[in-house]
């Protein structure tokens, strides 16, 4: 098996952090660190053997025993790969010893390692590219056994794919079976996108032709000062662990340490022998390049982030305080899950200036350097870092990529391409298709109000609010604006209503004051019946200060006009009502009603139910007053210039109080329908109540149907309705008697009927 030169090196940085924090003043002044290593080989069952071993404190693994007395053990450094560092966590957690990871984990991802590392970021991965817009193809999983079998289907579908692009979220040592396939069946111009686990991996020189272009996501490095001096210092007789660094050595130099014991093999016939004097100088000379430096920096970190915390512990020190009701701990006597709760909270600046920290899931903030694997003439890969992704950046730019430095994999050196859809053009937007990776999609046309001006829109845009598509959908024009205006058909023809409609009642007004003297006229309140006439002729007239521009002095009284003067009508109604039934309970012998049959009775009615309007109106136009607005929802593609009433519930307040009034005005009429009299005006004001409310109440809902210009055209005709609603049912049958029946208006026929009936 080779020995890999990394991994020594990540040992090496480790006991560099311990000889360098021995020194140190600054943490642990009074302490010696020391540490115990042990190579699992990358086998479970070793991983789990050693895990237990080192609870133990034997060379012997015994469960639920620790035979070790001092120092203590006070934090374990976990596996760099994932599934690993799982497994230990799952056994130091009934043991509440706290593990601090060195690896890092980034989230994309097409093609998975069969293990924990795979499908722990397979999942996260799959999330993230589908809420990116992207899509998975295929996902396949690569066997971590060596059972490979299926491999031959899996570069098939690879080179059959349309997607060009493979994210691979794997360990290094698993893809062999994958590049080795792709040898043989000669798949290129495929884009690897590379996670941190094999992103800067130094193993992969004989597959330069597959892997150049790659982008991979590699865990952010750092200078080690004093530690390029450091390693050419290792000797393999002065270094801890004797056996290690003797396979280091002879690795490094190709060389062998003599054997005599074991001479069946004669190694030193095909080997010089090593001496231990060899200078490493030139052999690790490459060794403080960050790219090689990247696990190692982070073991680098993890000695720093468990010392800091055990000189927190030691000082009762952390952000959340010290540990509730606890005394500062002997650092040569304490329980592991101490120093969880300080580890959870431990902030470490490193020389870099970085401060390390984790979050509340235990994971330190996310950062990596983005880099590529160019080719060079040699026919191996360099890595050129061409971007990063930093959650910590001061500027608040997480993710950055120079793509004029990235070597792509593609023939003609551009940006790869990987669609299994056609372009969409201008007006359209992509729409992934049910089923189907969101990468296949289909073209539909832009919503309405929305545009896109170019090929492969994944979106459409709105047009400003004064502006509406044209009819390819890709570009944007200028919005109509509509009202009701005095140029409109509409409008002319509602005018031209409410103003020759206004006149009815002010002939009839002129009828009344040249008949004032006649039965009929005098039997009805005489001035109540033209201050009524005058109110209805203004109630016609005040549907004109709905047509036209809303212009703001037009919106803020024309609501509060039309309020006050059907209050006003329907209040002289109320007041004849109330007169009728006073007038007839009065003559009864003994009434307490005769003081209420004054004259001056019906104008305090109509003066307080008037009052009552006007202080409503002017609460509504003081605190919350209608104002002119752009209403760009009700009609698609045009501009409805409108009044806005502000507050919706002052409006029903005015309408509901007008309701209220003519609602008890009904109810009082029909109560006194049967008075006797031979002309009864209980009748009339019944009948006329009844059409004023079914004419409102019919407006509610097809006011919240209407849209545009034909609500207030629909407002203007309920107020022309009601409004000859009232003129008909109230006056209508006094002016045929006036007009057309001189006979009957009469003293006498007024009250004929009622003298027969006796």
């Amino acid at each position: 098996m080779r020995f890999l030169l990394q991994f020594y090196q990540q040992l090496q940085a480790l006991r560099y952090a311990v000889e360098e924090i021995n020194r140190s003043s600054d943490i642990l002044p009074n302490a010696t660190l020391g540490f115990y290593a042990y190579d699992s080989c990358a086998a479970m069952r070793n991983e789990l053997q050693g895990t237990l071993w080192m609870l133990t404190g034997l060379s012997q693994e015994i469960p639920n025993y620790c035979c070790r007395e001092s120092p203590p053990l006070s934090a374990i450094i976990g596996h760099s790969k994932s599934s690993f560092s799982m497994l230990m966590a799952h056994i130091l957690g009934l043991y509440r010893f706290p593990q601090v990871g060195i690896a890092r984990r980034c989230i994309w991802k097409k093609a998975a390692s069969n293990d924990d590392y795979g499908f722990e970021g397979l999942k996260i991965m799959k999330d993230e590219i589908t809420k990116g817009g992207a899509c998975v193809a295929y996902t396949v999983y690569i066997a971590t056994n060596q059972d490979n079998k299926n491999m031959p289907d899996i570069v098939q579908m690879i080179k059959e794919s349309t997607a060009n692009v493979i994210i691979v979220f794997s360990a290094d040592i698993f893809l062999f079976p994958l590049l080795d396939e792709m040898v043989n069946q000669n798949v290129t111009g495929k884009q690897f996108v590379a996670s941190e686990g094999w992103s800067v991996s130094d193993i992969f020189t004989n597959y330069s032709k597959i892997l150049s272009g790659t982008i991979g996501f590699a865990i952010q490095s750092s200078n080690i000062p004093g530690f390029q001096e450091y390693l050419n210092s290792v000797n393999p007789y002065n270094t801890p662990g004797t056996t290690w660094s003797k396979m280091f050595w002879e690795e490094a130099f190709n060389c062998s340490f003599s054997q005599p014991e074991n001479q069946t093999l004669n190694l030193s016939k095909t080997k010089k022998t090593c001496t231990g004097d060899e200078n490493l100088e030139h052999v690790q000379s490459g060794y403080n390049d960050v790219s090689t430096l990247r696990s190692s920096y982070n073991f680098y970190t993890s000695v720093y982030v468990t010392a800091k915390a055990l000189d927190d512990l030691s000082r009762c020190q952390s952000l959340d305080g010290a540990l509730p009701g606890a005394k500062c701990s002997d650092l040569t006597n304490f329980g592991p899950w101490q120093l969880t709760h300080y580890i959870k909270n431990v902030r470490v600046k490193l020389r870099n200036g970085r401060q390390v920290f984790f979050h509340k899931d235990g994971n330190p903030p996310a950062v990596y350097d983005i880099i590529n694997l160019q080719p060079e003439s040699n026919g191996t890969l360099k890595q050129v870092k061409v971007g990063s992704y930093d959650t910590l950046n001061s500027s608040g730019e997480i993710f950055s990529l120079d793509t004029s430095s990235v070597w792509w994999a593609t023939s003609n050196a551009e940006i790869p391409l990987s669609v299994c859809s056609q372009s969409c053009p201008v007006g359209f937007k992509k729409v992934a298709k049910k089923g189907e990776p969101v990468c296949c999609f289909q073209c539909v046309p832009c919503s309405q109000g929305e545009i896109s001006n170019q090929t492969d829109s994944i979106e459409c845009w709105s047009c400003p609010w004064d502006m509406w598509p044209n009819s390819a959908r890709d570009r944007c024009i200028v919005k109509p604006i509509e009202f009701l205006s005095y140029e409109d058909p509409l409008g002319i023809i509602l005018a031209a209503t409410s103003f020759l409609s206004s006149m009815v009642p002010i002939f009839i007004f002129r009828l009344f004051i040249h008949y004032k003297s006649t039965p009929i006229v005098r039997a009805n309140n005489y001035s109540v019946s033209c201050i009524l006439l005058v109110s209805l002729s203004f109630c016609f007239l005040c549907a004109l200060a709905f047509i036209g521009y809303p212009q703001p002095e037009k919106c803020l009284l024309r609501q509060a006009a039309f309020g006050l003067v059907f209050t006003l009508c329907v209040s002289c109604i109320l007041a004849k009502t109330v007169i009728v039934v006073f007038a007839f309970m009065a003559t009864k012998p003994g009434s307490s009603l005769k003081k209420w049959t004054t004259p001056r009775v019906p104008y305090m009615i109509i003066t307080i139910c008037t009052f009552i309007q006007l202080t409503l109106c002017i609460f509504w136009l003081s605190i919350s007053p209608p104002f002119p607005q752009y209403n760009i929802e009700a009609k698609p593609g045009i501009i409805v210039v409108e009044c806005n009433e502000n507050s919706q519930f002052a409006f029903w307040c005015m309408l509901g109080y007008l309701g209220f009034l003519a609602t008890v005005s009904f109810t009082v009429a029909f109560l006194a329908r049967r008075l006797p009299d031979n002309f009864n005006e209980a009748k009339l004001i019944t009948f006329s109540m009844l059409a004023f409310l079914s004419v409102w109440v019919y407006f509610i809902p097809a006011s919240l149907s209407a849209q545009g210009k034909y609500t207030v055209a629909m407002e203007i005709f309920a107020i022309l309705t009601s409004s000859w609603a009232l003129v008909f049912c109230m006056f209508l049958p006094k002016c045929f008697i006036i007009l057309f029946r001189p006979d009957m208006n009469s003293r006498d026929n007024l009250m004929g009927k009622d003298r027969s009936s006796r």
